[in-house]
């Protein structure tokens, strides 16, 4: 099994996580990592031009993400089953208009589903909660950004890299899969209350263990 691990910053990734400490022995199983950098831009141009010259059983992404919701506790792993772009579009006087508002892109047009990017074969071996994510270029940090996405969207989550690299996953038509660990709630911003080393370990706790999974398949 060919496995990418893309995240969008060094830190998400601890050493016991490092594809260079897996392989060993284990035949059935080759990792590499591909850091991107933060935003949408900058993991669609990594992924897309590491695709040019290389081929994966399976990509996945892993990070950090806040949380719309207080049903997922902090430090919980999730599942992105969907994905949208939370700031691709127009203001109109006091509302957001969406790219299919705009009627700029057809909501079912290749590779959106209902407007949104869909994971369509979830892997076998990810037993986790599956959530809806927002991806944005500014993150939210105030009471009325905030409640126009909640409202807008119905996301749990929000991360800065998501639709584009589902976007880039489908469009290239390759399985894939992202992996997010909750390290705050989407409220108005206070680091202070922020989780973010805990979120980080138990990400790449479950990582650990999902490489291992992995590599005990047959080929």
């Amino acid at each position: 099994m060919e496995l990418l691990i893309v995240a969008a910053t060094e830190g998400e990734l601890l050493p016991l996580a490092s594809p260079a400490g897996q392989n060993g022995s284990n035949s059935t199983i080759h990792t590499e990592k591909l850091i991107t950098g933060v935003g949408a831009a900058a993991v669609a141009y990594a992924l897309t031009k590491h695709l040019q010259a290389n081929t994966y059983n399976l990509i996945l992404q892993v990070g950090v993400a806040g949380s719309f919701t207080e049903k997922l506790q902090l430090g919980d792993l999730v599942f992105i089953a969907n994905e949208q772009y939370g700031d691709l579009g127009a203001q109109d006087h006091d509302n957001y208009l969406s790219l299919f508002e705009l009627g700029l892109i057809q909501a079912d047009a290749f590779p959106y589903s209902g407007g949104r990017l869909v994971n369509p074969v979830p892997h076998p071996l990810i037993r986790l909660p599956h959530v809806a994510g927002l991806t944005v270029n500014t993150v939210s940090g105030n009471g009325p950004s905030i409640q126009m996405r909640k409202e807008k969207f119905g996301a749990d989550t929000e991360s800065m890299e998501g639709a584009a690299f589902h976007e880039v996953c489908l469009r290239e038509h390759v399985p894939f899969a992202q992996v997010r660990a909750i390290s705050n709630y989407v409220i108005p911003r206070d680091k202070s209350q922020w989780k973010m080393k805990d979120a980080i370990v138990n990400l790449n706790n479950w990582l650990q263990n999902f490489i291992e999974l992995c590599g005990q398949q047959p080929i």
